[in-house]
């Protein structure tokens, strides 16, 4: 990569968080915005670009077409619908799933050689999407995955046991879903392993770990139940895999890849597993040694994964 340049396909709230996130963290060099409604990407782009003046770094901020693709180095797609009343779960999975394929097309068909992150959920199933429709290298073809999960697992932690949540290594793992997991046995504080910690610390107790994952599995839906969506910490997550790729970090992230026979669990499918970013997307899936309780869970949010994808219309 030589220039740091986004294209960001979708200025709904979660394409322009992860837009402004962008800006005031001076990411990159580069940010074109493209969506089917012109108005609304030039107004965001000229929103953007009066903000520079207080920005860390000087950028180019501007609307586009997929034509600008071709010289990117990240492309990360955040469009999609959202369900219609009467619709049925594979029915809108279909309806997504056809808009992420066109995306996808019109993407490759600019002579983009780059990264694709996706955003759009259901992210595990539509990254799969992206990936068959892009013919790109699995490791070039990345989603989200259980990136905010764990983010909110480690800001939960912290809460519990007053350590900041940057000193705490924890893993939501599985699909980006209800049947997204904790991976306990491999949670540490600092160096020292979750389950030590809760013996020797009067804050948090063994009972308390249950609490802490329901309160991150549903985290979504009291958001969205007091302010009908969330934005915020997913555009935050994406800016933090676009650090770990632009600046070819080698950093370890719970991001959605392709399992190809890394983990013990059905293979040609995405799912939310921790994996080494850099330069080139996925340098590897880290193969972390679960119990036998995690590696069921982890069988289970993969069963659920490939029923779906076997649902679809693909």
């Amino acid at each position: 990569m030589t220039k740091s340049k986004v294209v960001i396909v979708g200025t709904g709230f979660v394409g322009m968080s992860y837009a402004y996130a962008l800006v005031n963290q001076g990411t990159i060099e580069e940010l074109v915005l493209i969506d089917v409604n012109k108005d609304k990407a030039e107004g965001e782009a000229m929103d953007l670009n009066h903000g520079l003046a207080f920005a860390p770094r000087k950028m180019t901020i501007k609307a586009g077409d997929y034509s600008e693709c071709k010289d990117a180095g990240l492309v990360v797609i955040t469009a999609g619908v959202s369900q219609k009343p009467g619709e049925t779960r594979i029915d809108l999975l279909n309806r997504n799933a056809k808009i992420i394929q066109s995306v996808t097309k019109s993407i490759m068909e600019s002579g983009f050689d780059g990264i694709i992150l996706l955003a759009s959920n259901p992210v595990d199933i539509l990254t799969y999407v992206a990936w068959k429709e892009s013919g790109l290298p699995s490791s070039r073809v990345l989603g989200s995955g259980t990136s905010l999960d764990t983010a909110r697992l480690r800001y939960e932690i912290s809460k519990y046991i007053h350590i900041d949540a940057r000193n705490i290594h924890a893993y939501i793992l599985g699909e980006h879903g209800d049947s997204e997991f904790v991976c306990w046995s491999k949670a540490y504080v600092g160096t020292k392993p979750m389950l030590d910690v809760i013996e020797s610390m009067k804050e948090i107790e063994f009972e308390d770990l249950d609490h802490i994952y329901i309160k991150v599995r549903d985290a979504a839906q009291e958001i969205i139940k007091k302010k009908n969506s969330t934005y915020y910490g997913i555009g935050m997550a994406l800016v933090r895999i676009t650090n770990a790729i632009f600046d070819n970090e080698n950093s370890i992230l719970p991001v959605s890849v392709y399992n190809d026979g890394v983990y013990n669990i059905d293979k040609d499918l995405y799912i939310g597993l921790p994996a080494v970013l850099n330069r080139d997307g996925v340098h590897h899936v880290v193969n972390l040694k679960l119990s036998e309780d995690e590696q069921e869970k982890l069988s289970r949010s993969a069963k659920i994964l490939k029923n779906s994808l076997d649902q679809m219309n693909l």
